[in-house]
């Protein structure tokens, strides 16, 4: 299993943090990859969101479910169709960190483990001559940029306005 695992501070309270992350439906703002989401359920545990992706000649419409929601703290999520993948958003009080003038602060992690062999070579519809493998050599650099892009965009939603973000990559494939 590959694992990404980073982090970031937004200078709000771990209550003001949680809803961002806990909604799905506004990720196609953050990434440039993501094109829409859809939600069966409440958002709550047991939800499944189709997360609908395009990058290159492919499209792959990835199923996710969350697993368990511990608010304000952490969500749980796996995805449940054609790979093998799992993570969780975090989300810790880190006062000390508030730079001066700013009432608080919070980490946020963003972690996902992954098999990227496991993928269904079927459901992705690869173009000819195109192998698995040399898409998963692409796609992996990918990856952590998504993640980078996403935690960056969610701080500026968070916060409402866009500042440099300092991202602290604690693990990488």
């Amino acid at each position: 299993m590959d694992r990404i695992l980073l982090s970031t501070l937004a200078y709000r309270s771990p209550e003001e943090v949680f809803p961002y992350v806990q909604s799905f439906t506004d990720y196609p703002r953050y990434t440039d990859h993501l094109q829409k989401v859809r939600v069966h359920g409440d958002g709550g545990v047991g939800s499944v969101y189709d997360l609908r992706l395009t990058w290159w000649k492919l499209s792959y419409t990835a199923r996710s479910k969350v697993l368990s929601i511990d608010a304000p703290h952490s969500l749980e999520w796996e995805l449940i169709n054609n790979l093998h993948a799992h993570g969780e958003w975090r989300v810790e009080p880190e006062p000390e960190s508030a730079p001066d003038g700013v009432e608080t602060a919070s980490r946020i992690y963003f972690e996902a483990a992954y098999d990227p062999y496991s993928a269904d070579k079927n459901v992705l519809s690869l173009p000819r001559f195109v192998s698995l493998d040399w898409v998963i050599k692409k796609v992996k650099p990918k990856l952590l940029s998504e993640a980078e892009a996403v935690v960056e965009r969610l701080v500026a939603d968070i916060e409402g306005q866009t500042r440099d973000v300092e991202l602290t990559i604690h693990e990488m494939p």
